[in-house]
């Protein structure tokens, strides 16, 4: 609710009389959170036209109720006034001691309490509009992936398994760059993640990875830079003894099956606790492939 009428017109007196100096002024707008270039903008004018000018342009913007409340407000915390130059003081604190029975009587000074609480309301609304748009994006996600999985051209599987995990990551706000190629190597994806880069191998093929394979994608990893670490993708899970030769010393590589991109899709595990709890597993135990059945 913007400021009434007669406390509008009110506060724009208090603009004039209070304050002598137009850098005053400007200031005491700019501390408010009028945008600097706003508060300039019509400086020209007499005080009283500068300061209606200010206020009619806050009623154009968002958080334009917001700024107004606190200009009244802080206006209202001054025991003396602001300018000790002005002409006529004691037309000054009159004003402004009206502004304050004003506001008083109307209940309409700006609270910091009451304006945390409302911040705090909106951030929750926000978070609750950001969960509930990721969650229709997973629960698409989730249908293109059993598409996925459901599909004979194993080619064709592979490229739309690479559009899921951009997808996937995405919605998670971690940066993800789709599949590439440099002069001597297929790249599958790679993200950043805690101040590390990862290379990523994707396969959806039923035959699980051999050592070869993986051996081979860590050699792209380590011809990187030494931050640089990889994730092996492999739909169909991994032969343990050949993951087992992948932890400890060494090893930079951590591996998602299947069921894991499943439960991330399906809400049961937000993917960066995902990817937290894999690295630590690597980095505490020498584990490199941590199942997400072993996590929940």
């Amino acid at each position: 609710m913007y400021l009434p009428y007669q406390i509008r017109e009110q506060l724009i007196r208090c603009f004039a009389k209070c304050f002598h100096y137009k850098d005053n002024l400007e200031a005491f707008f700019i501390s408010c959170g009028v945008d600097s270039t706003l508060a300039s903008r019509d400086r020209e004018l007499v005080k009283f036209k500068w300061g209606r000018a200010v206020l009619n342009s806050l009623d154009e913007i968002e958080e334009g109720e917001i700024i107004q409340r606190r200009l009244l407000t802080d206006m209202c915390k001054f025991r003396n006034l602001p300018d000790n130059d002005v002409p006529d003081r004691d037309a000054g604190l009159r004003e402004l001691r009206k502004l304050k029975e004003m506001a008083h009587q109307n209940k309409v000074v700006f609270e910091e309490e009451k304006q945390k609480q409302y911040n705090r309301q909106l951030l929750n609304q926000e978070k609750q509009r950001i969960i509930k748009n990721r969650a229709a994006l997973l629960e698409e996600l989730k249908m293109k992936y059993l598409s996925v999985l459901a599909s004979d051209n194993r080619q064709s599987a592979g490229y739309e398994l690479e559009v899921v995990l951009e997808s996937m990551f995405s919605a998670f706000d971690i940066d993800y760059r789709k599949s590439y190629r440099t002069n001597t190597q297929q790249i599958d994806g790679c993200f950043k993640f805690d101040g590390f880069d990862y290379l990523v191998e994707a396969k959806c093929t039923q035959q699980q990875p051999n050592d070869a394979e993986i051996g081979g994608f860590k050699r792209k990893v380590d011809t990187k830079l030494e931050s640089t670490r990889g994730l092996f993708v492999s739909v169909y899970g991994f032969r343990k003894e050949v993951v087992d030769g992948y932890a400890g010393m060494g090893n930079n590589i951590i591996f998602m099956d299947g069921q894991d991109i499943q439960y991330v899709l399906e809400g049961r595990i937000p993917l960066p606790e995902l990817l937290h709890i894999k690295i630590e597993k690597a980095a505490q135990e020498g584990r490199s492939f941590v199942s997400v059945n072993d996590i929940l």
